[in-house]
C-alpha cells in the first residue's frame, strides 16, 4: 500500500497518510512544567515535514508522578495558551496530533524524590542501575480511583485545547503495562491474577475516557506485543487485551514492546528472542492484527521507505516513526521524491546493556534539543558525550523539579 494513502477511523476522523511520528520524550516543558517555545519548535519542524499523525512525548497526568524532569504536566486547566498554541503548531499544516497520556508507577527516577507507587511492591531490577528507582509501594484503592480520573481528566482538556485525540500509553513498562504484566502485579484482587484482572484498569479507562470526550475526539492505546522477558507479558496476553479492547470505541492501536529493564523498543530483548533489525514487532503485530478490529500502528526502528512499505503490505494500517524523524523531521517528504533516504543514528558499542539504552536514549535526545533550537540533527553525535549532556540537563531538570514540585 501507498504510504500516502489517507487512513479513515473508527470515529470518521481522516488521518491524511500513514506515517506517525511516533512518540519520543522531550523533557523540553517550561517552568511550569507546560509546553516551551522550544516544544512548540520541534513540532512545527514535524507538522512541516509532512508526517499524517504526530503523537507527543509523554504527558503527565499527575505532577507527583513523572518519567523524568523536563515532562510536561496536564492535571490542571492552568496554562492552557501555550496547550493550545502546541496543538495549533502540529496541526498547522494538515497533520493530526494525539496526546500521550501516562504515568510511570515504579519507573520513576528517585532523584525527583517522590513516592512511587506502583500494582505491587516490586522493585527495578536493573542491576547497579537499580538504585536510581525507588522500590514501590503497592496501590490502594482510592491509588487506583485517582489514577483512572487523572487520565479521565486530561483527556477531557486535551480535546478543550485543540488536539485531535489521546493515546494511552500502556507499553514499555509504565503503570498500565505493570498493571498487565504478571512480573510487575502480583496483586490478589480485581485488579491482579487472571489477564482480565490485570487488564481491567486500561479497560476501565478506556471506556471512562471514551464516553468523557467526543465522538469526533479519537481514543488510541499503546500496547506492548510482550514485556520481552521471561515471565512476563506475553504476546497471548495480547491478543487476550486487543480482544477486550474491540468493544470499547479505540480508534487506534499501537503495538511495541519492552521496558526499562528489556529495551525491547530499542531492539534489545531480554527473555532471548531475536528482533528483526527494521520493523522490530512487525511479526509479532501481525499475529495480533489477526483479533484486532480497529486499525494497528506499529513502531519499533522503522527509518526506511521500503520498510513502511513492508509494513503496510503485511496488512498493518500504519507505521510509527521515532529515530528516524528526530534525525530528519522532513522524511515523509523527502520520501515522495527520494525514497532511498533512510537517517541512521551511530552505533552504540557499550557492552552493558543498560548503558547503551541510556546512550541511546540521550543521543535521541540530542537531536531533539537541536531540532527545537532551530539547527541540523547530529547522527554522528558521541555516545559518550551525548550521555554526558543529558546526565548534566537531568540534574538540572532534577533540581528545578524538585523546587516547582515544593512551591
Amino acid at each position: 500500500m501507498n504510504p500516502f494513502t489517507p487512513l479513515a477511523l473508527p470515529n470518521g476522523a481522516i488521518i491524511p497518510n500513514r506515517i506517525a511520528k511516533a512518540a519520543m520524550e522531550e523533557n523540553m516543558a517550561d517552568k511550569d512544567h507546560a509546553p516551551s517555545e522550544h516544544l512548540l519548535r520541534l513540532y512545527r519542524a514535524w507538522a512541516e515535514g509532512g508526517a499524517g499523525l504526530l503523537i507527543t512525548g509523554n504527558v503527565m497526568i499527575d505532577r507527583r508522578a513523572m518519567t523524568g524532569p523536563g515532562g510536561v504536566v496536564l492535571d490542571s486547566g492552568l496554562h492552557s495558551a501555550r496547550f493550545e498554541k502546541w496543538a495549533a503548531a502540529a496541526r498547522a499544516h494538515g497533520a493530526h496530533i494525539w496526546m500521550q497520556l501516562n504515568h510511570p508507577g515504579r519507573q520513576m527516577p528517585a532523584a525527583l524524590d517522590q513516592e512511587t507507587i506502583a500494582p505491587s511492591a516490586v522493585a527495578m531490577d536493573l542491576g547497579s542501575f537499580s538504585k536510581q528507582f525507588s522500590a514501590p509501594r503497592a496501590m490502594t484503592e482510592a491509588d487506583i480511583a485517582e489514577v483512572k480520573a487523572n487520565f479521565v481528566k486530561a483527556a477531557q482538556l486535551a480535546e478543550k485545547f485543540g488536539f485531535n485525540g489521546v493515546q494511552i500509553h500502556a507499553a514499555h513498562g509504565y503503570l498500565l503495562s505493570q498493571f498487565l504484566s504478571p512480573i510487575t502485579n502480583r496483586r490478589e484482587d480485581q485488579w491482579g491474577g487472571t489477564i482480565e484482572n490485570r487488564a481491567r484498569l486500561l479497560t476501565d479507562i478506556v471506556k471512562d475516557v471514551r464516553a468523557a470526550v467526543g465522538s469526533g475526539f479519537s481514543v488510541a492505546v499503546k500496547l506492548n506485543s510482550a514485556d520481552f522477558q521471561r515471565g512476563g507479558f506475553s504476546t497471548d496476553d495480547a491478543k487476550r487485551v486487543v480482544e477486550m479492547l474491540n468493544p470499547l470505541g479505540v480508534d487506534m492501536l499501537e503495538l511495541s514492546g519492552g521496558s526499562y529493564e528489556a529495551p525491547a523498543m530499542q531492539g534489545e530483548a531480554r527473555d532471548g528472542r531475536t528482533l528483526a533489525r527494521e520493523a522490530y514487532f512487525l511479526e509479532f503485530a501481525k499475529d495480533i492484527r489477526a483479533v484486532a478490529r480497529m486499525p494497528v500502528m506499529v513502531t519499533g526502528g522503522i527509518r526506511r521507505y521500503a520498510v513502511v512499505e513492508q509494513v503496510l503490505g503485511s496488512g498493518i494500517d500504519m507505521a510509527g516513526i521515532g529515530t528516524a524523524l528526530a534525525l530528519d523531521p522532513q522524511l515523509p517528504n523527502t520520501w515522495r521524491n527520494d525514497r532511498a533516504h533512510a537517517p541512521l543514528l551511530r552505533a552504540v558499542s557499550f557492552k552493558n546493556k543498560v548503558l547503551a539504552s541510556l546512550a541511546y536514549m540521550a543521543m535521541v535526545k540530542h537531536q531533539l534539543r537541536r531540532l527545537s533550537r532551530g539547527k541540523r540533527a547530529n547522527p554522528d553525535v558521541a555516545p559518550v558525550f551525548a550521555l554526558l549532556q543529558q546526565q548534566l540537563d537531568t540534574a538540572i531538570r532534577n533540581f528545578k523539579y524538585r523546587k516547582w514540585i515544593q512551591a
